[in-house]
């Protein structure tokens, strides 16, 4: 069973995996957010396998619905679902270690074999590639923050930002832990939308680099 939750936008749904940290698509429906959802399961399958782990989702099942903003709108999940709040154990903290990591790396790779300018979206908008690095890692030192991990912008200092990411790993899959900081996100929807956002741009990068 792939157990999702529903947030539910004033104009569009995203349905995001619990079980499955950072696989979330968006439709204007439910119906159509989960069928998206299911739709990109063989691309985030090379995540999952990249990651060492078994991807056997089975059928989405719909466990909570939240409501959404006009973030949610935009393109990014930013309700927390109850089950949320529970701490993790030792071996999802691990999963989720695994995916983040992975993420990261196929990102890199993905990067690295396209273009610099990239394809302009229908509306001629879009990222070019480097913006759209810069992007990613200024996204993740913001969300750092949320889970009381700091850090100044790195002007292109990979050596900073890959001592930043370590942190971020460890607070994010310390087992038994649920919120940081408060305030800030519980760690499971720190994670969620941590690797969702890296994921995001590795499917928009190739998919706009055709």
């Amino acid at each position: 069973m792939n157990r999702v939750y529903l947030e539910l936008g004033p104009k569009k749904v995203f349905a995001c995996s619990l079980d499955w940290p950072g696989w979330c698509r968006i439709g204007r429906t439910e119906e159509e957010a989960i069928e998206t959802l299911t739709h990109y399961a063989p691309r985030f399958r090379l995540i999952a396998e990249r990651a060492g782990l078994g991807f056997s989702p089975g059928d989405p099942v719909v466990v909570e619905r939240v409501k959404g903003s006009g973030t949610t709108d935009f393109g990014a999940p930013d309700a927390v679902p109850r089950a949320d709040h529970a701490p993790t154990d030792a071996e999802e903290a691990g999963r989720g270690a695994a995916l983040l990591r992975a993420a990261w790396a196929i990102f890199d790779e993905v990067a690295a074999a396209s273009p610099e300018e990239l394809r302009k979206g229908p509306r001629g908008g879009g990222r070019d590639r480097d913006r759209m690095v810069d992007h990613v890692v200024e996204a993740e030192r913001a969300y750092a923050r949320k889970v009381g991990v700091r850090h100044k912008p790195f002007h292109g200092d990979v050596a900073a930002r890959d001592a930043m990411r370590e942190e971020l790993v460890e607070v994010l899959t310390r087992p038994g832990e649920s919120m940081p900081v408060p305030g800030g996100w519980p760690v499971r929807y720190a994670l969620r939308r941590t690797v969702w956002h890296v994921i995001d741009h590795i499917w928009e990068m190739e998919d706009r680099r055709d």
